[in-house]
């Protein structure tokens, strides 16, 4: 939810056209995160820095720009730090004035972007009001810039990277905030906690080294710095309590003595090598690194998610919890508060290679990235088992899990956690991982799994799925299991997330971005890994092998399967003209097949805003049926397994009612096809797998559909791509 991007040119010339243009570019890649406001802020002269805001789309903050005529578009700088923002309300509605980049004063002294929710805002702004500064905008983000300026007026000697580590410790809650300021020319800071946030570097030369050292502050200390602040506004200071272990209910900043911070001793052998090229120069500190070919020539963007920086340089680090990137002069700096007392902080951030291209990230041809996501399956999953699934020997290796298979054969249970489509995803593999690894399978809605505070044990294995990583709830309930001692096993889509780096192992679905809001290849990738996992926990088992055998080919035959089944396009299209005008649908599934109805009634609800309803039919005598009559469409999803007995009879209930069903079937399937005039026929694939087949016509059912109600099928209504707010 909402996205951030910032650009800071160093000895690049650049027009301040080229500036908001690539600015603009940024924030059009992270529309798909869901947003209701935009805004830029750049310099607009040496002692002026401009911010635009909108309400609305990020055409319109362009068309705002390029409107304006009193910006001198053809000005060049050598250096120069631009920042920007899609916001999507939390607190305070769209507005302009809500919208980012949000400042500390009408002279814009301090500018900053912030994803997350500060759960302590009301506390700093009541002090901030004692120190009768007003406030102008409704949001949570507004306190940050203003405590900045308060305690650079107080400090005015104080660092600009050293200001945002002292108001970064005040704040509670998830963030990740990028800032520049009129008296920090050409620099930048950033900071998170709980929220995304990568740092893109993009230089001349070719980067020899992968990592770049952290400087711990260890010897920052701070007399006078928090108070605490009650109810009825009283301050009871604390004194000479560290930083790291500070509370940030308020701040009083009147006796705060502040030691220059002692690098970290201990540096890691790796970073003997240079950063860029063969001529890097290393600052004093030996913790910078300083590009000299081409004049120190570098360019650094700050993003919420790779999309929007893949197109300039596949070079980034992922900051991890309360880092704090700096780029003063060109150098590149992360430094943290504190190290942790275990010693399981890290001395380096990586600097990792992005595989994504750009043309991953590009519509092509199609009218939207959910239609290209829908199509784009039969190679989504070619992926998710490239290298892993040896069709010949019927072997599968999972690398990124391997280790600790031993360890997860002798666990009490496995648990299952996640969120929306991903947890449908895990609905879809219980059955076969119950019956392939003969364990108690349990599985969770990661919000409901922390609401019940769920016993978790050491010798519990928990599986957290995700399609961005991010996803707050889920993300919350893996630390929740992880302080528990349980071993953590990740299952996304995206290298270097919060997920994919907290977990002790896990697997990468391999499906490709995914943009589109509404998921679509990353749930069909998720089942088949969450199947090949089954399969690896099987694989010692004589009485399994006719079943693994069935599986592993039924794998194999997937992908043609799958193009045969999106051949039904134009067919789902016409059944969409029928129902597009309609106020409710319900759809009826059972065994294999009741996660498939729970994914179809989803996407219809995320796309058409149609009511829609999953249906488990074995309960439709203890509710449901009361809902069934002429008027009311019934989807129903009817394959050859284990239940296709009770599955039939169900149908007959509600044609007993007057209900005129759109089945969905198995191609040579006759019985079935009796009765209904409205049948989408789909091959016959091994029963786990039978649900990726049967949930691809309801994709492109709920794609269609929207589109004849001219609904916006990338980005709906109040939802986001990413929910990295709870």
């Amino acid at each position: 939810m909402c996205g951030i991007f910032a650009y800071l040119n160093y000895l690049e010339p650049k027009t301040r056209r080229e500036i908001l243009e690539l600015l603009i570019k940024g924030l059009q890649r992270l529309e798909y995160r869901g947003y209701d406001s935009a805004g830029v802020a750049f310099d607009q002269n040496e002692n002026n820095i401009e911010i635009i805001r909108c309400k609305g789309k990020v055409q319109a903050l362009s068309d705002t720009i390029w409107n304006r005529d009193d910006i001198d578009l053809d000005h060049q700088y050598q250096i120069h730090v631009g920042i920007a923002h899609t916001r999507w309300a939390t607190h305070g509605a769209p507005s302009d004035l809500n919208s980012h980049p949000q400042r500390s004063d009408e002279q814009n002294e301090f500018v900053v972007v912030h994803n997350g929710i500060l759960t302590n805002y009301k506390d700093i702004k009541k002090f901030l009001e004692k120190k009768n500064y007003t406030f102008e905008s409704e949001t949570d983000t507004e306190v940050i810039v203003k405590l900045l300026k308060h305690l650079h007026e107080t400090y005015p000697k104080m660092k600009f990277r050293e200001l945002v580590e002292q108001v970064s410790q005040q704040l509670e809650g998830a963030f990740a905030i990028v800032l520049k300021s009129k008296h920090f020319p050409g620099e930048c800071v950033a900071t998170r906690r709980g929220s995304p946030l990568l740092v893109g570097i993009k230089t001349k030369t070719d980067l020899l080294s992968d990592h770049i050292p952290i400087i711990y502050s260890n010897k920052v200390t701070n007399h006078k710095l928090i108070t605490q602040i009650s109810l009825s506004g009283d301050e009871t200071e604390i004194i000479r309590r560290p930083i790291s272990k500070q509370s940030s209910l308020n701040v009083a900043l009147d006796d705060i003595i502040i030691k220059e911070p002692s690098e970290d001793t201990h540096r890691s052998n790796l970073m003997n090598n240079s950063l860029v090229g063969g001529k890097l120069a290393r600052s004093s500190s030996t913790t910078e690194f300083v590009p000299c070919d081409d004049g120190k020539v570098a360019e650094y963007l700050f993003a919420s998610d790779a999309s929007a920086i893949i197109e300039h340089t596949n070079r980034v680090i992922f900051l991890e919890d309360d880092d704090v990137a700096s780029i003063e002069d060109g150098r590149l700096t992360i430094h943290r508060i504190k190290r942790n007392l275990d010693g399981g902080d890290s001395l380096t951030r990586e600097i990792m290679t992005l595989k994504m291209e750009i043309q991953q990230i590009m519509k092509g041809n199609y009218s939207s990235f959910m239609q290209k996501e829908i199509f784009e399956q039969p190679e989504s999953v070619i992926n998710t088992m490239r290298g892993r699934i040896n069709f010949e020997n019927e072997t599968i290796v999972l690398g990124g899990i391997k280790e600790f298979i031993p360890e997860i054969k002798r666990c009490r249970r496995l648990l299952l956690i996640g969120c929306g489509t991903s947890y449908h995803s895990i609905i879809a593999t219980r059955q076969i991982l119950e019956e392939l690894t003969e364990l108690p399978v349990m599985i969770e809605l990661a919000s409901d799994f922390l609401d019940r505070n769920t016993p978790i044990f050491r010798d519990d294995v928990c599986f957290f799925v995700s399609q961005s990583g991010e996803t707050a709830d889920t993300l919350m309930a893996l630390r929740y299991c992880k302080q528990r001692s349980a071993l953590i096993v990740g299952i996304t889509n995206t290298v270097g997330s919060s997920i994919c780096r907290e977990s002790h192992c896990g697997v990468h679905i391999n499906a490709g971005p995914e943009i589109g809001v509404a998921s679509t290849k990353a749930y069909t990738s998720q089942v088949i890994s969450l199947v090949m996992f089954a399969l690896v926990m099987s694989e010692d088992r004589i009485s399994m092998r006719p079943r693994r055998s069935e599986i592993i080919q039924g794998l194999k035959k997937l992908p043609e399967q799958i193009k045969q089944v999106l051949n039904l396009d134009q067919q789902v299209l016409e059944m969409s003209k029928e129902l597009y005008q309609q106020k409710s649908l319900l759809l009826m599934g059972r065994g294999w097949n009741y996660s498939t109805v729970l994914e179809g009634a989803l996407k219809i609800k995320e796309l058409t805003y149609m009511h829609s309803e999953g249906i488990l039919a074995g309960e439709l005598k203890h509710g449901p049926l009361a809902l069934i009559d002429d008027r009311m469409p019934v989807l129903t999803v009817i394959t050859r397994d284990s239940v296709y007995p009770k599955c039939m009879n169900a149908l007959q209930q509600v044609m007993a009612r007057g209900a005129n069903p759109i089945l969905i079937a198995e191609e040579d399937d006759l019985e079935t096809q009796k009765y209904s005039k409205r049948v989408l026929l789909i091959p016959h694939t091994v029963d786990c797998l039978q649900g990726i087949l049967s949930v691809i016509p309801m994709q492109l059912l709920s794609y269609h559909i929207a589109v004849l109600r001219k609904c916006d099928v990338d980005c709906p209504r109040n939802l986001a791509k990413s929910v990295t707010v709870e």
